[in-house]
């Protein structure tokens, strides 16, 4: 008995869930109906009023308005580094990491340049790793399939 009043309970409440996708509240408030969206209409009016003075200010000298403005109006800059052409040595990777540091070290390439460059020989480093354990699988498989095929 119990058994079937929790399997009652259990299909009244998969019944009455929301579907996914569907709104509990179907009907409800709609977007910018609350306090800021009174605000925001109220406010909205007067926007070009105030960032005519806004700006009076910052000619004006008023710092604090300029950077207001500009914080608001214009993408910050962000640092960027020149291409630079670096030939690293054909020898090991270990060869071509100390080129690369050299490099930095003497102002031919931007340090952001050379850490990137040490982690894509680091990342080669890893792929290279991964191919000779490859093909030292092989190998050891190719010699033992001759032994166990032996009686």
């Amino acid at each position: 008995m119990t058994q079937d009043l929790i399997q009652q309970e259990k299909s009244t409440r998969t019944s009455t869930k929301w579907k996914p996708g569907e709104s509990g509240n179907p009907a409800g408030r709609k977007p910018g109906a609350g306090e800021v969206g009174r605000m925001r209409s109220a406010l909205a009016v007067h926007v070009p009023a105030l960032v005519d003075m806004l700006v009076d200010r910052a000619m004006a000298g008023d710092v604090g308005a300029a950077r207001l403005l500009l914080e608001r109006t214009i993408a910050p800059l962000k640092a960027s580094e020149e291409a630079a052409t670096l030939t690293l040595p054909d020898g090991t990777l270990t060869e071509q990491g100390r080129a690369v540091l050299m490099a930095v070290a003497a102002g031919d390439l931007a340090p952001g340049q050379g850490a990137a460059l040490l982690a894509s020989l680091g990342t080669l480093a890893k792929l290279t790793e991964v191919d000779e354990l490859e093909r030292r699988i092989e190998a050891l498989e190719a010699r033992k399939a001759p032994a166990e095929a032996q009686p």
